[in-house]
């Protein structure tokens, strides 16, 4: 065993005790919530926002300023309301996509399904659909004690090359700790967009935000896959007492078009559900836009469900799955450790954090290639999938997992790890001219 391996495993150990044994005297995790209501009666309405003649400020925090129209689409959406008795129970406009997305309550007894084929017929409406919910996708057991992805993707080395500085991430999850002290400074804006729970730190949230951007040599935790990019901590999901976390489309939506409306370069979504026209407008929005879009595949689902299957989205699986979906990369997603909230760390396994990874990977790329588009992002990422020797590939679901060192050389346009004067079994590009 190498000493460096050595030294690894301690580490490992010595967090697994921390989070396990001996936590932080102020280290309790939060309560999690109950779960939420029904959304059955809910529908979401969407009315047309006229075509911009100017863009939110700097300072814009989920409103649409000097927006004259806004008090004439409420008055309509009132109209609609009595008119198929409903009431407006919230509502969020969307610039990104020139829409005002209305959440209302049926207050009969009759099928959703005929309500929303009525609504689609008035010509007030854009669209109209059910509110539909998604879930984190975290799993596995948390506490084992090796982790591989310093050793797959030798991050030592990839940090010599790019930091992610200069890049901005959204990670649309449920509440991160930005005092945390693996993420304390990395958090550059900071937004609740869950109005029927409590704000707060929250596990899933967290440990993504540690895995992508934790704070690198502060002599404590881990060190993100990019340390020098900064966080969007939006918050569009909430922890319950059943699956890690839980969000619906109305959620996902506000953070997804405030990511669109603040400059990310990068949307991690940890998490999946069905297919849903409000998200796949903003997604499609984003693309349209040259952000990379990262999700999670979730393993019970032969396409890696939505939003991993959406079109231009890179979907993820945890590089122990044994047959991930057509197309899905694969990233370290076992046996993580990472940061939790109340100043902890832990060992956290499944998609949502293979995700994470690759979010991570994506910033570091994008500082040595801004303005790269997605597709060739994913390129970078494609060309960088590697088939291990075969001692390693007797291990499950090793084959096929992202070579970062590679990745990362072809954005580079140089060597970054094993050089071909030092190894004749790497395969690396030719340097480009800088």
């Amino acid at each position: 065993m190498s000493r460096r391996f050595a030294r690894f495993l301690a580490l490992c150990a010595a967090l697994c005790a921390f989070a396990c044994v001996v936590p932080h005297a102020n280290a309790e995790p939060p309560a999690p919530h109950a779960a939420p209501a029904s959304a059955a009666h809910q529908v979401l309405v969407m009315l047309r926002m006229p075509s911009p003649h100017f863009r939110p400020d700097g300072a814009y925090g989920g409103g649409y300023t000097n927006d004259g129209t806004r008090a004439a689409r409420r008055r309509v959406a009132r109209e609609l309301a009595a008119a198929y008795g409903l009431r407006v129970i919230d509502n969020w406009p969307m610039p990104a996509i020139g829409i005002d997305c209305f959440v209302m309550e049926d207050t009969g007894t009759g099928p959703v399904d005929r309500l929303l084929d009525t609504l689609a017929h008035d010509p007030r409406v854009a669209w109209a659909q059910a509110i539909q919910e998604y879930r984190s996708l975290g799993g596995g057991d948390p506490l084992l004690p090796v982790q591989p992805a310093a050793q797959l993707w030798q991050l030592t080395t990839l940090h010599r090359a790019s930091t992610g500085r200069g890049v901005t991430v959204a990670v649309v999850d449920s509440g991160v700790d930005a005092n945390h002290p693996d993420l304390a400074g990395q958090v550059k804006l900071r937004r609740n967009f869950v109005d029927a729970y409590p704000d707060g730190p929250e596990a899933h949230g967290t440990a993504v935000a540690g895995i992508i951007a934790a704070r690198e040599g502060n002599g404590q935790g881990i060190a993100g896959i990019a340390p020098d990019a900064k966080l969007l901590a939006l918050r569009a999901c909430w922890e319950t007492a059943g699956p890690p976390a839980r969000c619906n489309s109305f959620t996902l939506g506000k953070a997804i078009n405030f990511a669109l409306m603040n400059d990310a370069g990068v949307i991690n979504m940890s998490l999946g559900g069905p297919r849903d026209r409000l998200l796949e407008a903003l997604l499609d929005a984003a693309l349209a836009r040259g952000v990379t879009l990262v999700g999670a595949a979730d393993p019970a689902q032969p396409d890696g469900g939505f939003p991993a299957s959406h079109p231009g989205v890179i979907a993820v699986a945890s590089d122990t799955q044994r047959a991930p979906p057509p197309g899905a990369l694969r990233a370290p997603g076992t046996d993580v450790p990472t940061a939790l909230p109340g100043a902890r760390w832990g060992m956290v396994s499944g998609s949502s954090y293979a995700a994470a990874h690759v979010a991570g990977l994506a910033a570091l790329i994008l500082e040595l290639r801004p303005g790269i588009a997605p597709a060739r992002l994913r390129a970078d990422l494609d060309g960088g999938a590697r088939v291990f020797p075969a001692a390693l590939a007797s291990s499950p679901g090793q084959a096929g997992s992202i070579d970062a060192c590679a990745a990362i050389a072809r954005a580079a346009g140089t060597c970054v790890c094993l050089c071909p004067s030092t190894t004749t079994t790497a395969s690396l590009p030719s340097p480009r001219p800088h």
